[in-house]
């Protein structure tokens, strides 16, 4: 069984002046340095790799791989790091937290152990229906002969999942059997996603209204943090293939705080204490994808670290001091933390994207406006796939920028976000014109 982590005998949330570093460089990293820089507590902020917009808020680490943990580990002893955030999933699956706190670092995220609830979709799974958690049926498979035979048994629409980590396109809707079985050749046979797609899920085709949720834990229990809805699909009206994620807003009208805190009992605490009793206690964030239908909740997903892009509209409504949240449960120190505090308004991010995005797209074309875009009152240009090349800034990545906003309501986000999408000057960019038309209608 894993040990438990050490206690801290003093929190790191007494002291000031903190040395702390973010890894990643998308989206989801520009928005916590935004609002780490924020913390009275904060001495320097440094981001491995970071990108052209972090860059404005925190000194950029170079030539160290986000999954060269070695490294990460000697860079973070040499340069006296007191506090690390980790923020995207492969690190964790490489086992970064493991080896930071051998080092006598602290750092927020699960462990290696922890991290399998998203390394693998087939263990996620198993979680879920051991412990209770509404979840779809499936099975889990390494061969492909068995998963073929389960959707010529079940019948379509049908969803095939490779069961590793694919950054988040590892999930194909198929609406008819040829497309399953195609699926499952994709991934088994053609080895699209490479290892990740050894094994496979495929499970029942769940239908009602998505959402996500995040919870922060500390290994034993888990607190509600907050609640967004995204849009995964590439296409207005939700069409097209599936995205990492093309806008999000936060709060969603279909969590209401009955909805939470039944989210909460049925499936965040269950997973926690879940890990717990499999010996591999969960601390850091965990997301949970869900399906609400008539009042019932079904576990799409669990991600261990806060998914993009709603983590930008969950960091533009965030009011409490997120060093200090983060410092606190990665110390296992909920008993002593107050109640988070929250912006009741609507926050609201555009993903823009490059042309081709999901599919394939041309890199290092010049965009120009984020000044302008900036400028627009209530908005915030996060940056995910950006970098600097002799003084202009160009694309390096499928999703590029965020457009957030925050306003009174569904529809004023909506207003400010798109009016700063407009600003931008990027001919090879695209993105969806609908973000949160199901909270606008509601509304109406």
């Amino acid at each position: 069984r894993e040990t438990t982590p050490r206690t801290f005998k003093m929190s790191l949330s007494a002291k000031s002046n903190l040395k702390v570093l973010v890894i990643g460089g998308g989206g989801r990293e520009h928005s916590i340095c935004w609002k780490l820089k924020q913390s009275p507590l904060l001495g320097s902020l440094y981001c491995l790799p970071g990108n052209a917009g972090i860059a404005e808020v925190a000194e950029c680490v170079g030539g160290i791989g986000v999954t060269d943990v070695p490294k990460i580990v000697e860079w973070c002893k040499d340069n006296a790091i007191d506090f690390v955030v980790v923020g995207p999933e492969d690190p964790l699956t490489h086992g970064v937290v493991d080896e930071l706190e051998k080092a006598s670092v602290l750092a927020f995220g699960p462990t290696k152990a922890g991290a399998e609830l998203e390394g693998s979709k087939a263990f996620m799974k198993d979680i879920l229906h051991k412990y209770n958690v509404p979840t779809a049926t499936y099975i889990r498979t390494k061969s492909a002969d068995e998963a073929k035979a389960y959707i010529q048994k079940t019948g379509a629409p049908i969803v095939v999942k490779a069961s590793g980590l694919c950054a988040g396109k590892g999930v194909i809707l198929c609406q008819t059997v040829e497309e399953g079985l195609a699926a499952v050749d994709d991934m088994m046979v053609n080895k699209v996603f490479k290892e990740s797609g050894d094994e496979v899920v495929v499970e029942e085709f769940l239908t009602g209204e998505e959402a996500s949720f995040f919870a922060l834990c500390d290994g034993t229990t888990a607190i509600p943090v907050a609640g967004a809805q995204d849009h995964k699909q590439v296409g207005d009206g939700d069409t097209g293939p599936n995205t990492g994620g093309m806008g999000a807003y936060s709060p969603a009208p279909i969590l209401t705080p009955e909805m939470e805190e039944k989210i909460m009992n049925e499936v965040m605490i269950p997973t926690v204490k879940g890990m717990a009793a499999e010996g591999k206690p969960f601390k850091g964030v965990l997301f949970a994808g869900l399906m609400i239908k008539d009042g019932q909740i079904k576990t799409l997903e669990h991600n261990v670290r806060f998914g993009d892009p709603e983590c930008q509209t969950v960091m533009m409504r965030l009011k409490s001091d997120l060093l200090k949240v983060l410092i606190m449960a990665a110390e296992g120190r909920f008993a002593e933390l107050p109640p988070l505090e929250w912006d009741p308004r609507t926050a609201l991010v555009v993903v823009m994207a490059a042309k081709g995005y999901p599919g394939s797209y041309a890199k290092n074309t010049p965009i120009k406006g984020v000044e302008a875009a900036s400028q627009e009152p209530n908005a915030v240009v996060f940056h995910a796939g950006t970098a600097m090349k002799d003084g202009q800034l160009v694309s390096v990545g499928g999703r590029v920028l965020g457009v957030a906003a925050i306003g009174d309501d569904p529809k004023a986000a909506q207003t400010s976000a798109y009016k700063a999408v407009d600003a931008l000057d990027w001919a090879e960019g695209f993105c969806r014109r609908d973000i949160a038309y199901r909270a606008v209608a509601r509304m109406n």
